[in-house]
């Protein structure tokens, strides 16, 4: 075996558990007997609570408890939240209100908890919640993430939460002024929710002195330290597990407040808690995403090279700041504000600004999808204003193959790159040299059609260490506990994948262990496409371990010399004898020596570097002027991961990662009114994508390994969003452009497709 792994396209063992039913999701273990939870919410998006009566629901049938703020404080809870802050410009630093577990004096978002009820049924819950009395004094909302509007903080005024900023204003107001071409595009980036396949749940149980969170989440550990926190309790008196997950998309890593009131409706009462949202609620409380408006500026010289890029942010934050908060959103975007291309100043400054709306996952705020939506929309229509073709303009400015390693103006050190490469391959499977004739069969047929292009780069985030433990059992086999977590990426097939690829150990005796903050002592979780590359990093720093202990063990057993002794990646070879022990054979060896030492492996290793994960999607559309209607008709996408384990894990990260972004840019939006009431709180008005929307996606990769971990790898969790959402984009306006339209901003439903034609039409005429 090669070092980096046989890269074999292998399917995933999961699944045969997941088709047939047989997965262990939180509302499938929760522990028999366990109360129901239910959470009664705010109606409105910002009001003075004046009256919170509980009695008549606490007498109601079946209820065992209804905890409002006052009950979790005399409990002597730390009701506020995680949120964090950035500093502003000027090194003051960001507002940080009270954000609290359950409504307390004042609601700022429609969906906002206000009490938990618990009961021996849902439908009893339920019915309790129906009589509390909430009395309340009505506010004015403000739903725009604009400065100014009514007052949702007294540490916040306009709302605004903070003013950063990031790179040289005045060397870039230098370059503007200087430059011979200065383009301009105000970039919308629409909310999104998360939708994840599962909805978010949780239970507790509390036995008097330890108390167990199961969460359908993203990492363990994280949420123990919150727990912990919340309960003012010593962090070994609290384990945190996450079963099978169904989907987190960021979302799930942060804490929501249900988390903690299972847990303390299960410590007040005695008896387990669960709690299981469902699909309203989800779309109602669940940390959202994007929602940002930027001024995208592009400076170039007469040779249409890049001079500057400059960009203004107004982020919506929500009602709260969210758990990770504005400095990764803001440090994300900022990492790869610049993209692929080789430019010499930026400058990047960001408002958040709160509403009386669902808070604003962190991941999705403002980060790298957000960063090269922007960046990749505006040299699309850099190209246009300039008379320039978008392929060449993006080929005369990325940064070149033999300037790598490569330090970005926002201070990132690429190590590899080739983009050039990447270019050229996804042209050719695109079958570029052919869209005249496609385009001109589509007009033929009364359609417009467009085709749209995005060179993207993203950095792998998060923990750079990682934990593994391997450990050989009684029976023959081994396990590997981890301290990623899957929610559909399929880790339990990859990581014993490359197990066995290290060691020879068959992939199918493998199992693998993650989500239990008592059985791993610590990990980083799963988010910003870090898992793959930080837990193999760790695994071949347990093997190394393994075959530095085995090896001493074996040349005493055998009497030769160690030096005489070597591993090949299957099994030890030893010099001058035909013997060849496999990694089990040594291991039961070790047992029945009584070397209980040699039977479990533990490490934790850190990534030196970051990975650059990069790569271009072309995306084709045809629309019916008639009824504003879009198709994505031919999909195709190039990307560099460096080396692969499973070349068919990461195709389906890719598709997935498109049909994501096709979602946000073609249906989906998250709408509130003037009163910040959220309208599109259903499936029947919030649009989510469905299977003809999606097109047959060609993907194909170019690889250039990176050098900064030892397998060579870059992640690919998120690169297919990433690439995507400018792609369709582009194409969508480059069909329009022929129609006088001149920018348009996502989703292209067809209704808002269809106005955009009205309207051109209306002014020619």
């Amino acid at each position: 075996m090669e070092k980096f792994g046989k890269s074999q396209s292998v399917r995933r063992t999961e699944d045969v558990r997941f088709l047939t039913g047989q997965g262990n999701y939180i509302d499938d273990i929760a522990p028999e007997g366990a109360l129901f939870g239910y959470v009664f919410r705010s109606p409105l998006a910002h009001a003075e609570i004046l009256t919170l009566n509980v009695d008549d629901a606490r007498e109601a049938d079946g209820v065992h408890a209804v905890l409002t703020v006052d009950e979790l404080e005399a409990m002597g809870m730390n009701i506020g939240m995680k949120g964090a802050t950035v500093d502003n410009r000027d090194g003051t630093r960001g507002a940080k209100p009270l954000r609290p577990i359950l409504a307390k004096g004042r609601v700022r978002f429609v969906g906002e908890a206000v009490a938990f009820i618990v009961a021996d049924t849902l439908a009893q819950a339920r019915d309790a919640s129906e009589l509390i009395e909430f009395d309340y004094d009505e506010l004015p909302a403000s739903p725009l993430a604009v400065p100014g509007g009514p007052q949702i903080h007294d540490e916040a005024p306009d709302n605004v939460a903070y003013d950063w900023s990031m790179g040289d204003e005045a060397a870039t107001q230098a370059a503007f002024e200087s430059a011979a071409f200065h383009v301009s595009l105000d970039v919308v980036d629409n909310r999104v929710i998360a939708n994840s396949m599962e909805p978010r749940g949780c239970f507790a149980e509390w036995d008097g002195t330890r108390l167990h969170v199961a969460i359908s989440g993203q990492g363990v550990w994280e949420q123990k330290e919150q727990i912990a926190r919340a309960f003012d309790m010593q962090a070994d008196d609290v384990r945190v597990t996450h079963p099978d997950v169904g989907g987190g998309f960021g979302m799930k890593a942060m804490a929501h407040p249900e988390n903690f009131l299972v847990a303390a409706a299960a410590k007040t009462i005695g008896k387990p808690v669960r709690w299981f949202g469902d699909r309203s609620e989800s779309i109602l409380s669940d940390n959202a995403g994007r929602d940002l408006i930027s001024t995208c500026e592009l400076a170039f010289d007469a040779d249409h090279k890049i001079q500057a890029y400059r960009v203004n942010t107004l982020s919506n934050l929500g009602a709260y700041n969210s758990q990770f908060g504005q400095p990764i959103q803001s440090e994300l975007f900022a990492k790869v504000l610049m993209g692929t291309y080789d430019c010499k100043t930026t400058f990047h400054a960001v408002k958040g600004i709160y509403t009386n709306t669902t808070q604003v996952d962190a991941y999705r705020g403002a980060g790298r999808p957000e960063a090269i939506f922007a960046l990749e929309r505006t040299m699309d229509h850099a190209a246009r204003e300039l008379g320039v073709d978008p392929w060449e303009l993006r080929r005369k400015n990325f940064i070149p193959k033999d300037a790598f390693p490569y330090t970005s103006a926002t201070g990132e050190l690429y190590d590899v790159g080739d983009f050039h490469r990447v270019l050229d391959r996804v042209e050719q499977e695109g079958d570029v040299q052919g869209y005249a004739a496609r385009k001109a069969e589509s007009a033929s047929n009364g359609k417009l059609r467009g085709i749209g292009l995005s060179f993207y780069i993203e950095s792998i985030l998060g923990d750079p260490a990682e934990g593994a433990k391997v450990e050989f059992c009684d029976d023959g086999t081994a396990k590997i506990y981890v301290g990623t977590q899957s929610n559909g990426q399929g880790h339990e097939t990859v990581y014993a994948q490359f197990l066995a690829d290290q060691t020879g150990i068959p992939a199918e005796c493998i199992e693998v262990v993650q989500g239990d903050s008592d059985r791993i002592a610590k990990g980083g979780g799963t988010g910003g496409s870090r898992s793959v590359t930080v837990q193999a990093n760790v695994t071949l720093a347990t093997v190394a371990k393994m075959i530095e202990q085995f090896t001493p063990y074996l040349a005493d057993k055998l009497e030769v010399e160690a030096s005489q002794i070597s591993f090949d990646d299957i099994s030890f070879r030893i010099e001058g004898s035909n013997l060849a022990p496999t990694m089990l054979e040594v291991a039961e060896m070790a047992r029945q020596d009584g070397r209980k030492d040699l039977l479990s492996f533990e490490a934790r290793a850190e990534i030196p570097g970051r990975s650059y994960p990069n790569g271009a999607h072309v995306a084709e559309v045809e629309i019916d002027p008639d009824t504003g209607k879009v198709d994505v008709v031919r999909y195709t996408v190039t990307d560099d991961f460096g080396n692969l384990i499973n070349p068919m894990l990461v195709a389906g990260q890719v598709h997935g990662g498109v049909a994501q972004g096709l979602g946000q840019v073609l249906t989906e939006h998250v709408v509130y009114d003037e009163d910040a009431q959220l309208l599109s709180a259903s499936y029947m008005d919030y649009g989510m994508p469905r299977a003809d929307d999606m097109p047959f996606v060609d993907f194909t990769t170019e690889s250039t390994p990176s050098t900064a971990n030892p397998m060579g790898m870059k992640g690919c969790g998120e690169a297919g969003t990433v690439g995507s959402m400018a792609s369709v984009a582009n194409a969508v306006l480059d069909a329009l452009w022929e129609k006088g339209v001149r920018n348009a901003d996502a989703p292209f439903t067809p209704s808002r497709v269809w106005n955009l034609l009205q309207e051109t039409n209306e002014a020619a005429s």
